[in-house]
C-alpha cells in the first residue's frame, strides 16, 4: 500500500514539474530560497536584526468597479473557467480571491488568511473576513498560474449598507497588490462616486499600478455612442487632481463572444500583455531583490565581525584599567595595615622573616603612610580614618565601572556567522546567477549571453 502512496506522489510531483513554466520555477525557487527550514535568507537575517519578506510566488491584481462592470466575467475568461458568479445584480458581496492550484476548491475566510498570511491584518477590520473566500482553479490558460485575481464588491453610491468598510479594506488591498484594474461600465454606474474617491485616493499613492478599462464595450452601441461614454468617464475623472494626469488611456474591452457579431475594436488582449509585462517585472525585481539581499547580508556579518574584534580591543584596554585603578584602591589600606603590623611587632622579628632586605623595603613602602598621619593631630585621625575609607571606596567604585565589558561573540557564533556568509555568497548567489541566466535565454540569443 505504502508504495503504491509514494508512486503515486511520485507521479503527481513529476506531472506537475512538467507543466510548471520557467517563469514559476525561477519565482518558487527564489522564494525557498528565503523560506528554507536550514539556510534560508529570512532566518540568516533575523539573526542579524535585518526583518527580510520573503519573495511572493505570484503577482496580485485586485479588480474594482461598479456592481455589473464585468470584473467577475472577466476573471472567467481569463482562466477559462466559471468560477465567479455573473450577472445584472451584485453577485460578489465580498472579496474573492480567485487562484490556481492543483484541484477545484473553495475556500471560506480563515482558510483563506491561513492560504494568505500576509493579509492577515484584516482580521482587525470588523466584518470582513466573514466575507472572504478563495476560489481555487486547475486552470493553466495564459498566465493564470502566476496571477492571483482579487475580486471586489461592486460597489454603488446611495443608501447601499456594507456589512464592512468597504472603502477601508479596498485601500488596504490596494497597498499589498502590483495592479488595479478599474472597470468603468458604460451602461451602469460608471461614474459612482464611491468609485471615483477610491480610485483617486489608490492612484494618489500608486499611479503606476493602475489601469483603466471601459469594460463591456460592445454593450455601449454605436462608435460615436462609445465615443461620447468615454468622454464622460475622461472629462470625469479629470475633474480630480489625482487622476488628471498625462498619459491616461483607457482601452475599450469586452469578453468575446462568437455568437455575436460586433465591430467595436476589442483590446482586451491588451490586458493579458499587459498582465504578462508586469510578471516579467515582477521576476526581474525578484531577482534583483535577491541579490541586493544576498549583498546586505554579507556587508552585516562584515560589520558584526568588525564589532566583535573592536570590542575585544575595548575589553582589554577595560581590563588594563579596571586592573590599574584596583591596585591602585589596595595599595592604601595595604599601607595602613602594615604600618600597624610593623607598630605592633618587633623590628627584630620581622628581619628575622623578611631579611634586612625586605625589612628596608616595608620601610620605604609604609614610609609615606606614617609620615602622613604623623601629620595628622591625634583630634582629626578618626576624620582622616573615614576619609581613607571613603576615598578607598570610591576608587573601588570607579575600578568596577572602568572595568566594564561588552559581551563578544564565542568562536562557535563567530564561525557561524562566517559559514552563513559563505553560503550566502557562494551558494544563494550563484543560484540567482544561474536563475538570470535561464530567465535571459528565453529571450535573448546565445551569442549575447
Amino acid at each position: 500500500m505504502s508504495g503504491r502512496v509514494s508512486k503515486s506522489r511520485g507521479a503527481t510531483a513529476s506531472l506537475e514539474a512538467a507543466t510548471t513554466t520557467l517563469n514559476e520555477r525561477i519565482l518558487k525557487e527564489c522564494h525557498n530560497l528565503y523560506t528554507d527550514t536550514e539556510h534560508g535568507l529570512v532566518d540568516i537575517a533575523s539573526s542579524l536584526g535585518l526583518s527580510l519578506l520573503p519573495p511572493r510566488k505570484k503577482i496580485t491584481i485586485m479588480l474594482i468597479g461598479n456592481h455589473s462592470a464585468g470584473k467577475s466575467s472577466f476573471i472567467n475568461w481569463y482562466i477559462e473557467e466559471h468560477v465567479q458568479r455573473t450577472g445584472v445584480a451584485i453577485e460578489t458581496q465580498g472579496f474573492s480571491f480567485v487562484t490556481s492550484g492543483r484541484r477545484r476548491e473553495s475556500l471560506t475566510g480563515n482558510a483563506t488568511l491561513h492560504l494568505y498570511p500576509h493579509f492577515k491584518p484584516l482580521q482587525a477590520m470588523p466584518g470582513v473576513v466573514d466575507y472572504l473566500s478563495t476560489e481555487i482553479s486547475t486552470s493553466k490558460q495564459k498566465k493564470f498560474p502566476l496571477v492571483t485575481f482579487v475580486d471586489s464588491p461592486g460597489l454603488v453610491d446611495g443608501d447601499m449598507c456594507y456589512p464592512f468598510d468597504v472603502n477601508e479594506s479596498i485601500l488596504w488591498l490596494a497597498e499589498l497588490c502590483d495592479m488595479v484594474f478599474v472597470f468603468f461600465d458604460p451602461i451602469g454606474q460608471a461614474l459612482c462616486k464611491r468609485t471615483l474617491n477610491i480610485v483617486e485616493s489608490i492612484s494618489s499613492k500608486h499611479p503606476e499600478r493602475m489601469r483603466f478599462y471601459l469594460s463591456k464595450a460592445d454593450e455601449a452601441g454605436h462608435e460615436s455612442d462609445r465615443q461620447r461614454v468615454m468622454m464622460q468617464i475622461v472629462q470625469e475623472l479629470c475633474k480630480r487632481p489625482g487622476l488628471n494626469k498625462t498619459g491616461f488611456d483607457m482601452p475599450t474591452i469586452y469578453v468575446p463572444n462568437p455568437n455575436k457579431q460586433v465591430r467595436c475594436v476589442n483590446q482586451i488582449e491588451e490586458v493579458c500583455k499587459d498582465i504578462e509585462k508586469t510578471i516579467t517585472q515582477t521576476i526581474q525585481n525578484t531577482l534583483n531583490s535577491l541579490e541586493k539581499d544576498c549583498d546586505t547580508i554579507g556587508v552585516m556579518v562584515d560589520q558584526a565581525i568588525a564589532r566583535d574584534n573592536q570590542a575585544r580591543a575595548d575589553n582589554m584596554k577595560a581590563y588594563l584599567k579596571g586592573g590599574f585603578l584596583y591596585m591602585l584602591t589596595l595599595t592604601l589600606p595595604l599601607a595602613m595595615f602594615l604600618s600597624l603590623v610593623l607598630a605592633m611587632l618587633q623590628e627584630s622579628l620581622l628581619v628575622d622573616l623578611l631579611g634586612k632586605e625586605g625589612m628596608e623595603l616595608l620601610k620605604f613602602y609604609i614610609s609615606p603612610v606614617k609620615t602622613f598621619w604623623a601629620g595628622i593631630p591625634s583630634d582629626y585621625q578618626v576624620w582622616a580614618g573615614v576619609g581613607l575609607v571613603v576615598i578607598t571606596m570610591g576608587l573601588m567604585m570607579l575600578a568596577r565601572w572602568t572595568s566594564r565589558t561588552t559581551t563578544t561573540l564565542s568562536r562557535r557564533q563567530k564561525r557561524q556567522l562566517l559559514d552563513k556568509q559563505e553560503y550566502v555568497r557562494s551558494v544563494v548567489k550563484s543560484k540567482k546567477a544561474s536563475l538570470y541566466n535561464e530567465y535571459l535565454q528565453q529571450t535573448v540569443s546565445d551569442q549575447d549571453m
